[in-house]
């Protein structure tokens, strides 16, 4: 990964905290919104996030939206929600704890899988029972047989990492481990859907943990998000997907930095007319 990259990240955190964009009222929530109407606009939700904010904080339905994808919204609010509390508990991963996440992320879009293997229930957090393709190249994820004994791998060593970095102050670790996990749970692809909403869940998740500002990927980068997976599988490497991902925190931070600075600027109260010129025209 290159050092300027790094520089980069922790000159912006550096400048993210100094201006306190994090301490404001609300930001948190409003933040997680944004997270999460991302994260399902990658799997095909048309939400935006006031749309999302209505039907979070009023029960607004959006209109012309289906009800599927406003599900897929509200479970992943949901999931966000419980993990977060199991971030600040300092909660061991395992795979009944991911499973459980899953089946909140999957409650109301899954279903019942009924396969030679026998049944699985992905709205449950089962694990899948089959072979899914990775969509390149008649490609296809590991064989579901694998998958139970990789996900305890994965557990163990992310366990190892962070418990290692939660008594440490180096910011580039936490966050490559919280990149890490993401990448390498999505590889495992331990459940027949919502394998991507997991694993970017996950990533928040050990940045909540470790005080990170949490990553988001834009919904409007999503083939240059799906290109680096796909890098970093072919060259069975996690660089290519470290270097996508990293970049794109850069890219949010400077956005979000950016809008700060410009609202701090801001003055209702000088416009390029007399406010009394507009009333005067407006009622004669």
């Amino acid at each position: 990964m290159k050092n300027t990259n790094k520089e980069q990240l922790l000159q912006l955190v550096d400048e993210y905290n100094q201006l306190g964009i994090g301490q404001q009222i609300d930001h948190d929530k409003f933040y997680l919104y944004s997270l999460i109407t991302n994260s399902t606009a990658i799997e095909g939700s048309t939400l935006t996030e006031v749309e999302n904010q209505l039907l979070f904080d009023e029960s607004i339905s959006a209109k012309g939206r289906t009800i599927s994808e406003q599900m897929m919204n509200l479970d992943l609010k949901a999931a966000y929600e419980y993990s977060m509390t199991l971030a600040k508990q300092h909660t061991d991963f395992n795979t009944e704890m991911l499973k459980f996440l899953s089946a909140i992320v999957m409650k109301n879009t899954d279903s019942i899988y009924n396969t030679l293997q026998g049944s699985f229930d992905s709205s449950k957090g089962d694990l899948r029972l089959v072979n899914v393709t990775a969509g390149t190249g008649g490609s296809s994820y590991m064989n579901y047989l694998k998958v139970p004994a990789h996900l305890k791998a994965f557990c163990q060593q992310i366990n190892e990492r962070r418990n290692t970095l939660l008594q440490s102050d180096d910011l580039i670790e936490k966050y490559l481990l919280s990149f890490d996990a993401h990448y390498l749970l999505v590889t495992i692809h331990p459940w027949v859907d919502g394998n991507g909403r997991m694993s970017r869940l996950v990533m928040n998740h050990l940045q909540f943990e470790l005080n990170l500002i949490p990553t988001k990927v834009d919904k409007d980068n999503k083939a240059e998000y799906i290109q680096a997976l796909i890098d970093s599988r072919e060259q069975d490497s996690l660089e290519p997907f470290r270097e996508f991902i990293l970049a794109e925190h850069i890219r949010n931070l400077r956005k979000e930095i950016a809008t700060y600075k410009r609202s701090q600027a801001f003055d209702p109260l000088k416009t390029t007319s007399d406010p009394q010129d507009s009333f005067n025209k407006n009622n004669i």
